[in-house]
């Protein structure tokens, strides 16, 4: 019976992950590069291919690397040759589009085979959940949890890119795992694995190191809890040293995780810069930091600290700090690393000009990501998602009636459900990190949060599962009732759950492969959420072939085409197309019938300015508006490509 119920535990996890595996596949192979793609896939080439980093720093190796190995077994022209390569710095976009469409590679074949890594990264991510659900919740319930984020369509569309948001969530997810391992029982082995797991998180994306003040919080935590919970039963002259021992204990602990996962880090980045010329690295640096944090800081006073200057201007003693290590030998691999991390903070401080809600702004909005998460998960998610907050918040506050005390109910709750208290406790770090930041381009930028909450939602819901309702009155009466009222409890609460997965099941299927597209049917669904956001929630360059495919069956021959993505029009349709913006009239003008305009780009053209921002009115498409609807086009390539005919 054991052995049975182990095998079908495997089986049914296996079906689960083959299936997610399945519809990532299906979109993959129907999709051209998307516009991060473009930048990550030759940069993970030069990795893999010469150890050299000089393409695309700001996001961390591993999954371009894991991107790129399938290459490394093709044929492949690369333009070494080019200045996108020789001189430019960071000449990430021109040299993907060389090494993708100009140097007589199969874009397509690159393409699909790059995505493969990706793909593995968020099927492990999967089994992850599985297991920590399991160790929380017990196998069964766990599936819960993993069913929903193998379907999920924001999962299903991120999993299959090259780019770093599903790692992120994997490196975070595995990192939190083993440093929550190590707290709770403490052993070499949890001490390890907690560093490379830590080390492979900062690998995966910078966002990573957020990870730094959220360990460091736990252990706070954790440590309060250990004092409030055996100070009674310490005596008072023992109570100084037992606690000082523990504190250094922890301590060490930590800093051992650090040390171990910036070796790894170290490691790595030593690997792929062995081929990157230090010269070339320290006036890449040296110029990629020219403006960060305001001018050069020659004389260094940003790095005194007896220097009355604002703590705004004072960063700039990072980007000397970097700059001189990337000059060095022996510094030069971290230095490598500490600028991806400058850059992005750099370009987070700064935002991105964006569609939201008819609004075009680069100042960003705080309530971006709770709006986009409420309008992209789907329903049957959120209405669990929604039951599972309500009934934690009913748990709470029936243990804080019985008990009488906040304080005591709080260290009781940690100290039992310590990993349910770190996922919460991440969720609301992350969450407030993102909102207060203005880089609003996407659902992609919480997914690290998903895992978690998706295992806090089915714990809540075990827990009232196993719930019991109590009436009181003689025996048999009682227990009568106890049991009806558990049979109808168990029933009710198990047909909305299967009806509830089953509509989350059919979400899924019915939008398939258009997963990045995918909005509930409170935003407008999957053919209307680009009226409320677009780039990477809608619009990333994903739909070019369904574009080739119209092209060919219409017999068209010649289009204007507006692209958003990695793509090349010329490459997939030739001469037919003819690259085009607003600025450049009605393409009738020069006997060109169609025009195909990106839906992130017309969004970007036409919607309304926020105060300040600033848009040249020969780019606002008005000319088109004057002859189309322009929400209503006369077809559309994929989800996202719109199509007019002019003539």
């Amino acid at each position: 019976m054991i052995k049975l119920q182990s095998f079908l535990q495997y089986f049914f996890l296996g079906i689960i992950v083959l299936f997610s595996f399945l519809l990532m596949l299906n979109s993959s192979m129907k999709e051209a590069a998307i516009m991060d793609e473009l930048a990550h896939i030759p940069a993970g080439y030069g990795y893999v291919k010469y150890f050299d980093f000089r393409l695309n720093p700001e996001h961390p190796p591993l999954v371009k690397a894991l991107a790129a190995f399938p290459l490394l077994f093709q044929d492949l022209k690369f333009p070494t040759d080019k200045s996108a390569w020789q001189s430019e710095i960071n000449g990430q976009w021109a040299a993907g589009a060389q090494f993708l469409y100009e140097s007589g590679n199969d874009a397509d074949k690159i393409i699909r085979w790059s995505r493969v890594g990706p793909m593995i990264l968020t099927l492990i991510l999967i089994i992850f959940i599985y297991f920590w659900s399991k160790e929380l919740i017990g196998r069964w319930w766990a599936y819960l949890p993993t069913f929903m984020f193998a379907i999920s369509p924001a999962v299903l569309a991120h999993g299959h890119y090259v780019t770093t948001d599903l790692a992120a969530a994997l490196g975070i997810f595995i990192a939190t795992y083993y440093f929550v391992k190590l707290l709770i029982e403490p052993s070499q082995k949890h001490l390890i694995f907690a560093g490379l797991a830590f080390g492979l998180a900062q690998l995966m994306k910078f966002s990573a190191v957020l990870l730094i003040p959220f360990f460091l919080f736990l252990i706070v935590v954790l440590y309060i809890w250990k004092i409030h919970n055996e100070w009674a039963d310490t005596a008072f002259w023992a109570r100084p040293k037992k606690f000082f021992i523990r504190a250094l204990r922890y301590l060490k602990n930590i800093a051992l995780v650090f040390i171990i996962g910036y070796a790894l880090v170290y490691a790595v980045y030593f690997i792929f810069t062995i081929n990157y010329p230090i010269e070339k690295q320290y006036s890449d640096t040296k110029f990629i930091l020219g403006s960060f944090a305001g001018e050069p800081d020659l004389k260094l006073e940003t790095c005194k600290i007896s220097s009355n200057i604002p703590v705004a201007r004072r960063v700039r003693c990072l980007a000397e700090v970097n700059i001189w290590m990337s000059g060095n030998k022996i510094f030069r691999p971290m230095a490598e690393y500490m600028l991806g991390v400058l850059m992005v903070m750099q370009r987070s401080s700064g935002g991105n000009t964006g569609y939201f809600l008819g609004e075009v702004s680069a100042a960003g909005w705080w309530y971006y990501f709770p709006t986009v998460f409420a309008l992209k998960e789907a329903l049957p998610s959120l209405i669990l998602i929604f039951t599972g907050l309500v009934l934690t918040l009913w748990h709470i506050g029936k243990r804080i009636i019985s008990r009488g005390s906040k304080l005591t109910m709080l260290f009781d709750y940690i100290g039992t459900h310590f990993p349910e208290f770190s996922m919460i406790s991440f969720v609301i770090f992350y969450w407030i990190y993102s909102i207060k930041s203005p880089l609003n381009i996407g659902f992609r930028h919480i997914l690290p949060t998903v895992p978690f909450i998706y295992i806090l939602t089915a714990s809540a819901i075990k827990k009232w599962f196993n719930y019991d309702i109590v009436f009181e009155g003689k025996n048999i009466l009682r227990e009568f009732f106890n049991m009806t009222g558990k049979i109808m409890k168990m029933s009710a609460g198990g047909l909305m759950l299967t009806l509830l997965l089953i509509w989350y099941l059919l979400e899924t299927l019915t939008v398939s492969p258009h997963f990045l597209s995918y909005f509930n049917q409170l935003g407008g669904g999957l053919w209307g959420g680009y009226k409320y956001v677009t780039d990477s929630n809608y619009d990333w360059g994903q739909d070019l072939k369904y574009l080739e495919n119209f092209v060919n069956e219409n017999k068209i021959q010649r289009i204007a085409v507006d692209y958003f993505g990695g793509g090349s029009a010329r490459y997939y349709f030739g001469q037919k197309a003819e690259y085009w913006g607003s600025s450049r009239g009605n393409p009738s003008d020069y006997g060109i019938n169609w025009i195909a305009i990106s839906v992130n780009s017309l969004q970007g053209a036409t919607g309304k300015l926020h105060e300040g921002q600033l848009r040249d009115p020969k780019d606002e498409y008005r000319w088109l508006q004057k002859i189309k609807n322009i929400h209503n086009p006369d077809a559309k390539a994929g989800t996202s490509i719109f199509i007019y005919k002019l003539k």
